[in-house]
């Protein structure tokens, strides 16, 4: 099983169980089965609302002895509502009480986009904090006091761009050890992956395959089609492969843990045994030039007439 190692020796499996949009009643069983098919890095966060689910699937793995909870790597992320510094701490203590956890192994703010107390989606400008009032450093803050009190092993980010890491990295104690981003064929992010690379930065790749089972609301008409380009589908036959295993491959053979979420025994399986796919030089390169530029998950229901915010806050200029 390959996996990064953290600055303090710590490892993280590079293949990982995302949890998005695993609906409630679904979770539990995708857990157990990623389990039992070799899975020992699980992806969560406090808004898929199944971390309840996916806490009582990792006790059920852990007083059968399928697993050790010091096998597990278990990463959640802080939601928008509680950037305040006398949030976050409690914010992670209700994450831990869903997994039943009595700590996180990797713990994210999940976007660099605040909302007041309490709110799940901002309605109304009301409903937003800017930097002004919650800047970005005091969130890290809060970040920093959880892995001090040993809440979280490590910490980092989700959907930041170069700017905001420089922000947080200039005011922090310690620098993220990790960002999570939207990362395929599609939206390779070379500057942004350079640029964590260099600082010490992991990068976990998020809807690696595409995203195609997201909300109809956050999706648009002419989409392309990620599994289905004619490249991936060649290299799958190339490989003996799935189309999802080939893009699962492309993150690790950039050196990127990547978190493909399945509820599908069968697929959970095979996403696994992407392990074992070696993309040549070839490959990659003709992956580099696929053609096609595009960006899933936008942000876009972030921004707009009633938000503080612009998608300038949130991505690199590709």
């Amino acid at each position: 099983m390959k996996s990064i190692t953290f600055s303090n020796g710590d490892q993280m499996p590079m293949i990982g169980l995302g949890t998005w949009k695993s609906k409630p009643g679904e979770v539990y069983q995708a857990v157990l089965w990623a389990i039992e098919s070799g899975y020992r890095h699980i992806d969560c966060a406090a808004i898929y609302n199944n971390e309840k689910e996916v806490g009582q699937a990792l006790q059920k793995a852990f007083s059968d002895n399928l697993v050790k909870r010091e096998e597990m790597f278990i990463t959640s992320k802080l939601w928008n509502s509680n950037h305040r510094l006398d949030d976050v701490v409690p914010a992670i203590k209700s994450t831990l009480k869903d997994l039943r956890l009595d700590y996180l192994d990797l713990y994210l703010i999940h976007w660099p986009i605040s909302f007041k107390h309490g709110v799940g989606f901002a309605q109304t400008r009301e409903e937003f904090f800017t930097y002004q009032d919650i800047p970005l450093s005091q969130t890290w803050a809060g970040m920093e006091i959880c892995k001090e009190k040993g809440l979280a092993r490590h910490i980092g980010v989700s959907n930041f761009n170069i700017s905001k890491l420089e922000e947080i990295i200039k005011s922090g104690k310690h620098a993220p050890e990790m960002n999570q981003v939207e990362l395929h064929p599609f939206l390779p992010q070379d500057k942004l992956v350079d640029f964590c690379k260099s600082n010490g930065i992991h990068l976990t790749a998020y809807s690696p395959l595409g995203s195609g089972d997201r909300a109809a609301s956050i999706k648009k008409a002419d989409e392309p089609n990620l599994l289905g380009h004619p490249l991936i589908q060649e290299l799958a036959k190339k490989h003996n492969a799935t189309a999802g295993q080939i893009l699962i491959a492309y993150s690790l053979a950039r050196g990127i843990v990547v978190i493909p979420k399945s509820v599908n025994q069968e697929r959970i399986a095979q996403n696994l045994q992407a392990y074992g796919i070696e993309l040549d030089g070839t490959d990659m390169e003709n992956l580099a030039n696929i053609g096609t530029k595009y960006r899933f998950v936008d942000g876009s229901f972030f921004t707009g007439a009633i938000s503080p915010y612009k998608l300038s806050d949130l991505w690199e200029k590709e």
